[in-house]
Parts: structure tokens; C-alpha cells; sequence
């Protein structure tokens, strides 16, 4: 018993941490590990400047082994005492029959049992085939060499796949590295942008608050001239009050000429501008938004008003003097007061985006509105239930429309607005696509179905649905 394990903890000494079998041509790395010659060049097999030892993860910028012949002698010496040992077992092996103490010479080919020879007349065994036990080891002995060739087969193809995946596990932990490592470095610029921006911003404020004080300061010195000239003239008129008939008649046209050329200055406003974060676009979520909830929208041609001109595919709009005969057939959503008209499609759940073209209109209106909407509105509302818009509605002003109005200033003027629908959230969301900033959230809780609007007023440049772009 001593001795079984003692060989067995030998040969773990001995096994190859890649294919778990004893060494063939074992051969050492530079920390010391060893490895069959072929599981180590299979694992570094494709590597160029980083070579790893699967056991301690020391990697080696060369691929450098060395044969260890004392190393594959104890193994050829573990085989040699594998032999003995089962040379051992056979002697030690029971050869007398346990029921009737005589020798086992015979085996049972059906039964696969050692018999003596009292037992081969035993009823049970008198049809089979019994053979010499010689020459039944002889051909068992040749079917588990077939066995063991197959087994030893297996052992080898599973000792390369498992070199394999211990391969893709080196290379995962490298890729996860190089991702970490990216990941740090895309932070680290992310900092420094926020850095560099915040430092520009906060000059462009100073520089801002120096010239509206240096501003300020000379508008107050004016309206101290102005009120110092008011001053004096007050003197001078109560002076001129308490004089003789002869002496005021002959002053007041000097007063009156003073007063008349009296100019109060003009009060100083002053309107700070609007400052915010523009980020770059790779770290805008925008992008994700397009490319996943994007819906394909077309004009409804049975709520346009009869002097819009829809084109063929339903994606452009444009108003035009002559009325639209073809479409003035009654519908009781068509809009026949003001030059609108919706999207084709009703939306009661889930998340959308559509974009819309506006170019240098002068005025127009995008959002959505519930199927309740009247069309018969003498003028577009401004604050209405079920109406959630924003538009332009002069050179630079730009509005919402809705449960309230709200004056929006955009940084850039935008000549593509992108609308974001989240209707189980309750949001419909803006964006001005020109700097990618967003113009304006409504927060709302959505009851029934809502459509796309779309109001061109009188403007002869069209608004146009933007196409789905193509994926990548």
C-alpha cells in the first residue's frame, strides 16, 4: 500500500500541467515550470512577443525551452515500476475458487467470470463457450489494447482541446486587459476634455462679466453726466423763479434751449449668453437612440390641409396658393384653418424617433397631438391638452406648445430637429441635430393614441421626413 502512493504522488510530480500525463520529452521554461515539448509549443503556437507559463503566468519575451533529460529518466523509471506493479497484482491475484477451493483455469466467455473446473459442469455454465484462461486473457488482452490505443487517442485530442481553450483563456484575459486598459485611457481623455472645457467656459464667463461691468461702469458714468446737467439746470431754474419779470423773460431762452437738447440716456440691458457642455457625438446617447428606435413616418393625406403639396412618398410637405382640389373631400380630422397635417401612423406604446428636415423655414411647428385634436381650431393653440409641440414662430424665437408656453434659445439655430417619443415613460424629447444639444423634454402621462404634427404655415420650403438611415 506504501508503495501505490508512493508512485502515485510520483507521477503527479510528473504530469504535464497542459495534458495532465506523464512527460514525453519533457522539457524546462525560463521560471522553472516543465512541460511536455509538444503541449508548451502548442500553446505558444502563434505568439509572437509575449509568451506565458500556463502555471505562474510569468510571461517571456522569447520562446525559450530546454530539454530536461533527468526529469524524462524518473518518468521512464515511473513506467518500469507502473509494470512491476501490475506484474505484482496478477501474482497476488486469488487463484483458487472461493466455492470450491480448487484452481481457476477455465473463463466464461458469456458470463465474463474465472471458473475451476467443477464449475464449468455447474448448470449455468454448461451451454456457454469456457476457454482456457490463457487463451480467453490472450484475446481480452487484445481487445483492451484496442481499447487502449482508443482511449489513448482520446486522451491526446482532449489534451489538445483543453490546450486550446486554456489558449482562448490567455487570450480572453488579454483582451479584457487591452479593454481595461482602453476603457482607462478613454476616461482619462473623457477628464481632460471636461478639464479643458471647463476652463474655456469659465474664461469665456470672466471675459463676459469684465465686459458687461467695463459696460455697466460707462453707463453709469453717462446717467451721472445726466443727472448732474439735470442738476444744474434745476438750479438754474429755481434761480431764475425768484428773479424779476425783466430778468426771467430774458433768461428763458436759454432754459428752454437746455431743456430742449436734454437726452436721457438709453437704460443698459444686458443678456448673459447661454452656456453649456457639448460633448463630443462618440459620447452622446443620441446615436443609440437613432439607431434603435427609429420608425419610418409618413404624412397622413386625410388630415392635410387643402393647400399642402405632399410628395409622392409621402416624406416632404410644402404649402401652396392653389388649393389641393384631390384632397378636399370631407374628413373630420382635416385641418382647414392653419397649414397642418399628421403622420400617418398612431403611436400608444413603447419608444420611437423621427427626424424632420426644416432648413431655413421661417415658421413651423413639429410634435405630437392626441386623435382628440380638433381641426376645426380657428388659429394653431399655444397652451392646449393633448397638444405637445415646439416651433418658430419669428426670425429667432423659438416656443413650445402644449400644457404651457415656454421661450427656447438655442445656441446653434437648427435646421434638423430630431423628436424622441418614450410614451410608457411619459417624455417627448427634442434635439437640435445641428449641435446634437436637446431643445426641450415634455413630461407627461400619455392616455391614448398620438399622432406626428406637422404645421408648414405659409412657407414655400418644405419640411421632409429624414429617411431611416442604412445600418451598418
Amino acid at each position: 500500500m506504501a508503495f501505490s502512493t508512493a508512485l502515485a504522488n510520483l507521477q503527479d510530480k510528473c504530469a504535464c500541467f497542459i495534458c495532465l500525463d506523464l512527460f514525453k520529452n519533457a522539457v524546462t521554461i525560463p521560471c522553472g515550470h516543465n512541460f511536455c515539448r509538444s503541449c508548451i509549443c502548442l500553446l505558444w503556437e502563434g505568439l509572437n512577443d509575449n509568451f506565458p507559463c500556463p502555471v505562474c503566468q510569468i510571461s517571456f519575451p522569447q520562446k525559450r525551452v530546454h530539454k530536461n533529460p533527468q526529469i524524462q529518466n524518473l518518468v521512464d523509471i515511473i513506467k518500469n515500476l507502473q509494470r512491476t506493479q501490475r506484474k505484482w497484482r496478477r501474482q497476488e491475484e486469488c487463484t483458487v475458487c472461493p466455492k470450491h477451493n480448487q484452481p481457476l483455469a477455465l473463463f466464461c466467455m458469456q458470463d465474463l467470470e474465472v471458473l475451476c473446473i467443477q464449475c464449468s459442469f455447474s448448470e449455468e455454465h454448461q451451454t456457454y463457450h469456457i476457454y482456457p484462461m490463457k487463451r480467453a486473457a490472450f484475446q481480452h488482452r487484445k481487445i483492451l489494447e484496442g481499447y487502449i490505443e482508443s482511449l489513448q487517442y482520446k486522451v491526446k485530442e482532449a489534451g489538445k482541446v483543453l490546450t486550446q481553450q486554456y489558449r482562448r483563456a490567455l487570450e480572453l484575459r488579454k483582451k479584457f486587459r487591452y479593454k481595461n486598459r482602453e476603457i482607462s485611457v478613454e476616461f482619462e481623455q473623457v477628464k481632460l476634455f471636461l478639464q479643458n472645457e471647463h476652463e474655456a467656459l469659465l474664461n469665456e464667463i470672466h471675459i463676459e462679466e469684465l465686459v458687461a461691468l467695463s459696460e455697466l461702469k460707462k453707463y453709469v458714468g453717462t446717467l451721472s453726466d445726466y443727472i448732474s446737467t439735470l442738476e444744474d439746470l434745476l438750479k438754474k431754474a429755481e434761480a431764475e423763479d425768484v428773479q424779476s419779470d425783466i430778468t426771467l423773460l430774458t433768461c428763458v431762452p436759454r432754459t428752454y434751449n437746455g431743456l430742449k437738447h436734454l437726452r436721457r440716456p438709453e437704460p443698459w440691458s444686458f443678456r448673459a449668453k447661454q452656456y453649456g457642455l457639448s460633448l463630443p457625438p462618440q459620447y452622446s446617447c443620441l446615436d443609440r437612440i437613432i439607431k434603435q428606435f427609429q420608425i419610418d413616418v409618413t404624412f397622413d393625406l386625410d388630415t392635410a390641409h387643402p393647400q399642402l403639396v405632399i410628395s409622392k412618398d409621402r416624406k416632404s410637405v410644402f404649402y401652396s396658393e392653389a388649393r389641393q382640389g384631390v384632397r378636399v373631400c370631407g374628413s373630420p380630422q382635416r385641418f382647414l384653418l392653419w397649414p397642418a397635417l399628421l403622420g400617418s401612423q398612431g403611436l400608444h406604446s413603447g419608444r420611437c424617433y423621427w427626424e424632420v428636415k426644416v432648413g431655413n423655414e421661417s415658421l413651423w411647428t413639429l410634435g405630437v397631438c392626441q386623435d382628440c385634436l380638433p381641426g376645426d381650431w380657428s388659429n394653431q393653440p399655444s397652451v392646449a391638452e393633448g397638444f405637445w409641440a415646439i416651433g418658430k414662430h419669428s426670425e429667432s424665437g423659438y416656443v413650445t406648445y402644449g400644457p404651457k408656453r415656454t421661450e427656447l434659445l438655442p445656441v446653434v439655430r437648427p435646421s434638423a430637429i430630431g423628436i424622441f417619443l418614450d410614451y410608457d415613460l411619459g417624455e417627448l424629447s427634442f434635439y437640435n441635430m445641428n449641435d446634437r444639444s436637446l431643445l426641450y423634454t415634455f413630461s407627461n402621462s400619455f392616455t391614448s393614441t398620438v399622432w406626428p404634427y406637422f404645421c408648414t404655415e405659409t412657407d414655400s420650403e418644405p419640411l421632409k421626413i429624414l429617411p431611416i438611415p442604412p445600418q451598418a
